[in-house]
């Protein structure tokens, strides 16, 4: 399969890798506004089609960010909401909301943040656990005959979650951490529930949040400055595994993020790489992966500078890890 090949999705042929505009708002430090809707623009002038935010990015400030940059050109873009995060008026996160007036309710106020009539992707940004999962694929399902939503999407759920949600609605896609650094979806059956149903995946963290391309924690807004695996003693051993995949990449005319997000895009052409560009150089980097013209060695070089297992540090701390329905079995 060529890296370059389209991903299916929602009805359509989509370019074979996604904006996440997340950092343009919020979790990495400050971002210039300009700069990110040029990213934007950028990206559409490209061919990028899917383009990924969320209601509580920024508390609100992503959705804006990406309503400006898309107000003339909505009917090029993709656009995929998470949903059900709640925060403070400090940033802080307080709880998650996913009953259906919830539903609703987040919904109206994206639509209006957006400048939009319609979400294309509308997903919980985590399986609550307080709310069956049927309920919340219902009501996204009364969206959808509405016309509000185009379609049903999951993120970080379980093989289980998928099954039940599925059967009520159908489920377009599920989004979750997928990358050299973060394989536990071929390990804990959701890339088989996924492959079971037919639902393409959409991957982030495909850079390990930046540790692949070398980007660190930058100043108190980072939220990476508490990530177990930016922690001193795991910062060395990731930042060697780093190095080991630059080298690797470098035998084939490639950076290191580009290294990255082919060996994602090698996975199958049901998963769309969605990489967090902030600014237009970072996303001619990011795009170049599609010219790249690499032998049938390439890809298990780049396997073998990151095995399998050695990232140090989870992906977020104990207790997010704790709740989160993906890491748990399929048939739990």
């Amino acid at each position: 399969m060529s890296i370059s090949t389209p991903r299916r999705l929602g009805g359509l042929d989509h370019y074979p890798i996604g904006l996440g505009c997340m950092g343009m708002s919020d979790f990495y430090g400050p971002a210039d506004a300009a700069t990110s809707v040029a990213t934007i623009h950028a990206a559409l002038d490209a061919g990028v089609t899917y383009f990924d935010t969320g209601d509580f990015y920024g508390s609100g400030h992503n959705e804006m960010l990406l309503g400006r940059a898309l107000a003339d050109h909505r009917d090029r873009a993709f656009v995929a909401v998470k949903f059900g995060a709640l925060r403070d008026p400090a940033g802080g996160f307080v709880g998650f909301d996913a009953r259906p007036a919830s539903i609703r309710n987040f919904l109206a106020m994206t639509l209006k943040r957006l400048g939009t009539d319609h979400v294309d992707l509308y997903m919980p940004a985590r399986i609550p656990a307080d709310v069956p999962i049927e309920d919340v694929a219902g009501t996204v399902g009364d969206l959808i005959r509405a016309g509000w939503v185009r379609h049903f999407g999951l993120s970080e759920a379980s093989g289980a979650s998928i099954a039940r949600a599925h059967a009520v609605t159908p489920v377009a896609a599920l989004q979750i951490e997928y990358g050299l650094l973060s394989r536990s979806i071929e390990a804990n059956g959701v890339l088989d529930a996924c492959r079971a149903h037919g639902i393409p995946i959409t991957a982030y963290g495909v850079l390990g949040r930046g540790l692949i391309g070398g980007s660190r924690p930058n100043g108190p807004g980072d939220y990476r400055a508490h990530s177990p695996r930016f922690e001193a003693a795991n910062l060395a051993r990731n930042t060697a595994l780093a190095e080991a995949l630059a080298a690797a990449a470098a035998r084939f005319g490639a950076t290191p993020a580009q290294a990255a997000i082919a060996w994602v895009a090698a996975r199958g052409d049901d998963i769309l790489p969605l990489i967090g560009a902030r600014r237009p150089d970072r996303l001619a980097e990011a795009l170049g992966t599609l010219a790249l013209d690499l032998p049938a060695d390439a890809i298990p070089a780049f396997e073998a500078a990151v095995p399998d297992g050695a990232v140090a540090g989870t992906r977020y701390d104990a207790d997010h890890m704790a709740s989160l329905d993906s890491e748990r079995s399929a048939a739990a």
